[in-house]
Parts: structure tokens; C-alpha cells; sequence
């Protein structure tokens, strides 16, 4: 990519540090919820205490800033430069409850994240060649189930967030959600162009302060504990590592490294960019090397928040410094750790209410891609119905692969991941395989062909 197609580029466009620290607010809001969450439920399921679970959520913040920063901003081998927030991976918490619950320490599983993480920088050049059997069919499919798996977030969150709360799924926490997606649907619909822009932030605002005037939120709590809070390096020990820690780790390191191509792949086409295998095998090695020095601060593997993807697609505000600016946020909020609390104390329905536009959008991202796809040919159409069909499975029933192998259920527990190696499978099997006749390819995008230049 030369320096003038980068200038031209809306990834790369300045928009002033006004609008980036609007805009990159309102990523950090958007992922709030899900950044913490990851850390509480580890915490939670191995038995820590709520003093050592808090100093997970803090390195949790820091760290996600940082990796988000290294993520856009980038150098030489290490970051996309897209307009990607990273934080804790979801993929990765049932295989540390799992190390946890089964003798493993938590020293034992700092270890195995830094070990498998370094595995992880080492194939990332490696993994990042199948860009090439990424066409729209494969890409599309990949970006709708996306959309489709966050949804049930949006909708939990709606319903409360806790299903153990007496207030789960009750009148005022779905009427506040909904309140909240009115706001924004009016602010779309009659705003001006900026104010379209920043729909999303202030829906939130106006939820929360309609939140507070209903008694539906507490603030009472911000002012307490520590205003300013320094890193604690190696605060929970020096790592341990035990191998069968690590190839546990090692496996959930393959599934983020598919979740990770897989987003980069849905924010190249919302941008509207060139993704080609170098730029994803620089965004891998960002991910993992963030995941290798996590452990130091006390704080897990990294990955893509696809959530944020949506905030892209319908904010349209594209600039990767934007979300340098939100990673910037971030490390903010894992020094001063009162207003990390400000912000956890938000409703999560009036996060639920925006969300569910969020999430919406990234599966209408995908559906817009699966249009360039000729239909025409049948086995396209079984490619797209059976890729999406699977990655629907671990929704709809949760313990469908509860007989199978650890192993198995670990890489099929997202329907992520299922979708995407199904659906390149079944690509490769239809458009590929040569079986005594030449093979309907399936619009190969452009990503392609620049992938078989690099090779």
C-alpha cells in the first residue's frame, strides 16, 4: 500500500481531537460492559476474592487501552492501523474457569496465556494466508453470524444483565432499554448530521440520567475507593507454567486468531479498505503480543471486539484514530479507577437498548456482502445456508457438543468460529476442489488476489 492510497484512505483521515475524544467515548461505552465481564465471571468461577477480582477489571481496562492502542496505531509487524478496540476475549473464559476449577492455580493460568500467546505471534503469518479463501461468501457469512451472536448479549442486557437479580427481565429494565432505543431511533431520524453521528453516546446519556430520575440507577458508589490507581506488575505472582495449562490455552489461541481474522475481514469491508494477508498477519501479532505481556499486568488474552465493528458500520466514522483515541480512554480509566466506575454504573439496559442496533447492524454488514454473491449457482446457496445454519448451533442449544472432546468444545463453543471454518471448508469443497471439472468460483473479492501476490 503506498503513502498516497494510505492518505486517501478513511481509515487514516484526522478528524480533530474534539470529535475523537466524542467519538472514542462512545466506543469505550459501547465495549464497557463486555470488557468487564470477562474478568468478573473468571473471578467469580475460580473462587477469587472481590478485592483480587477488582484488580482484574482494572488491569483489564489498562491493558484493552493499550492493545487498542498498539491495534491502530501499529509499527513495523504489529498493528492493523484499522479502527479496532481490543480487550479481554470471551472465547478463553470457560478454558480458564475449566484450568481453575481442576487443581491449576491462577498463576498457572497467567502462564499458559503467555505461552500460547507467543505460540500464537509465531504461526500469525502462517494463519493470516487463508485470507485467500476468504471471498464475500465466506467473509459475509462470517459477518452476519457476528451480528446474529451478539444479539443475545444485547438482549440479556436489556433483561438486566444478571439472571440471578430479582429485577431480571421486569417492566422497568425492559422499558428503560426501550426508552433508550426510542431515544436513539428519534436522534437518527430527525438529527442533524452530527448529532446522527453520535446517536449512540447520547441515547446512552439520556437513558442513564431518565435511569437515575426513576431510581434505576445508583451513582452513590463512584466516589468511593481509590481515585487514582497505579499498575501492579506481577501483583498475582510469577506465572506458572504447567503444559496441560498451556495446550488447553494453545487451542483457544487458534480460535481468537479466527475470531481476530474474521473481524479484521468485517471492518475492511465497513471501512471499505484493502485487507490483504500482511495487514491481517500484522493485526494477529498485535492481538497476541498484548495477550503475552497481559498476564504481567494480571489481565487475559486480547482480541477484536466485534461489538465495536457495529459502532463503526452505523456511525460511519471510519478514522482509526478515533479508536486510538478510545484506547487512549481506556488507559485513563485503568489508572483513575473512579471513572471507571462512573461508567460501570450505567444501566446495562440502557446499554442493552443501544446494543441491539449495534449488534443489528454488523449482521446487516454481512447480509450487504452476501449480496455480491450469485445465487445462481446452487452451491453457493448451501454454502451460505449450512455455514450459517452451524454457527447458529451453540445459540440455539448451548450443550450440543457436550459429548465431544475438551478440545472440540472449546473451538465450537462461539458460533463465530464454527461459521468461519465451515464456511472456508465448504468454499474450498465447492469452489476449489478439482474433481475432473473446473470449479465455479464464488466472486473472489479483490483481498484474494492481493493475498497470492504476497505468497
Amino acid at each position: 500500500m503506498n503513502d498516497e492510497t494510505k492518505t486517501a484512505s478513511p481509515e487514516h483521515e484526522h478528524l480533530g481531537m474534539g470529535k475523537n475524544l466524542t467519538y472514542g467515548f462512545q466506543h469505550v461505552l459501547t465495549m464497557y460492559g463486555g470488557l468487564i465481564a470477562a474478568p468478573l465471571v473468571v473471578g467469580l468461577g475460580i473462587g477469587l476474592s472481590q478485592a483480587d477480582i477488582g484488580l482484574l477489571i482494572t488491569a483489564s481496562i489498562l491493558v484493552a487501552g493499550l492493545a487498542t492502542l498498539l491495534q491502530t496505531l501499529g509499527f513495523k509487524w504489529f498493528g492493523s492501523k484499522l479502527p479496532i478496540v481490543q480487550g479481554t476475549s470471551f472465547a478463553a473464559v470457560a478454558s480458564m474457569i475449566a484450568i481453575g476449577s481442576n487443581g491449576g492455580s491462577f498463576q498457572a493460568i497467567l502462564g499458559a496465556i503467555m505461552v500460547s500467546s507467543i505460540f500464537g505471534i509465531i504461526i500469525a503469518p502462517f494463519f493470516s494466508k487463508i485470507v485467500r479463501f476468504f471471498p464475500p461468501i465466506v467473509t459475509g457469512s462470517i459477518i452476519a453470524i457476528i451480528g446474529i451472536s451478539l444479539l443475545p448479549v444485547a438482549i440479556r442486557w436489556m433483561m438486566g444483565g444478571n439472571p440471578k437479580a430479582a429485577n431480571w427481565g421486569s417492566m422497568e429494565n425492559i422499558g428503560l432499554a426501550a426508552f433508550t432505543l426510542f431515544v436513539l431511533l428519534l436522534l437518527t431520524k430527525f438529527g442533524t448530521p452530527a448529532i446522527k453521528r453520535l446517536a449512540v453516546l447520547l441515547s446512552i446519556f439520556c437513558g442513564a440520567i431518565a435511569a437515575f430520575a426513576l431510581g434505576l440507577a445508583d451513582f452513590s458508589k463512584v466516589s468511593d475507593g481509590a481515585w487514582v490507581a497505579l499498575p501492579n506488575i506481577l501483583g498475582f505472582g510469577m506465572p506458572v507454567f504447567e503444559w496441560p495449562a498451556i495446550l488447553t490455552m494453545s487451542i483457544v489461541t487458534i480460535v481468537i486468531l479466527t475470531e481476530t481474522t474474521a473481524s479484521l475481514l468485517a471492518i475492511g469491508e465497513i471501512v471499505d479498505t484493502q485487507v490483504d494477508n500482511k495487514r491481517i498477519a500484522d493485526g494477529l501479532r498485535a492481538d497476541m503480543l498484548s495477550s503475552a505481556l497481559a498476564p504481567l499486568f494480571g489481565a487475559f488474552m486480547q482480541c477484536a471486539f466485534v461489538q465495536n465493528v457495529g459502532l463503526v458500520a452505523i456511525t460511519g466514522v471510519k478514522s482509526r484514530f478515533v479508536v486510538a483515541t478510545a484506547g487512549g480512554i481506556l488507559v485513563v480509566l485503568g489508572l483513575l479507577p473512579v471513572f471507571g466506575r462512573l461508567v460501570a454504573s450505567i444501566p446495562m439496559p440502557v446499554l442493552g437498548g443501544a446494543g441491539l442496533v449495534l449488534f443489528g447492524s454488523v449482521a446487516v454488514s454481512g447480509i450487504r456482502t452476501l449480496s455480491k454473491v450469485d445465487y445462481q449457482v446452487q452451491s453457493n446457496l448451501i454454502i451460505v445456508a449450512v455455514s450459517l445454519a452451524a454457527g447458529l448451533i451453540p445459540l440455539i442449544c448451548p450443550d450440543f457438543f457436550h459429548a465431544m472432546p475438551d478440545a472440540v468444545q472449546t473451538l465450537f463453543h462461539s458460533g463465530i468460529s464454527i461459521t468461519c471454518i465451515m464456511a472456508v471448508l465448504l468454499n474450498l469443497f465447492f469452489n476449489h476442489l478439482h474433481v475432473g471439472k473446473k470449479p465455479q468460483v464464488s466472486n473472489l473479492p479483490e483481498v484474494a488476489a492481493t493475498a497470492e501476490n504476497h505468497s
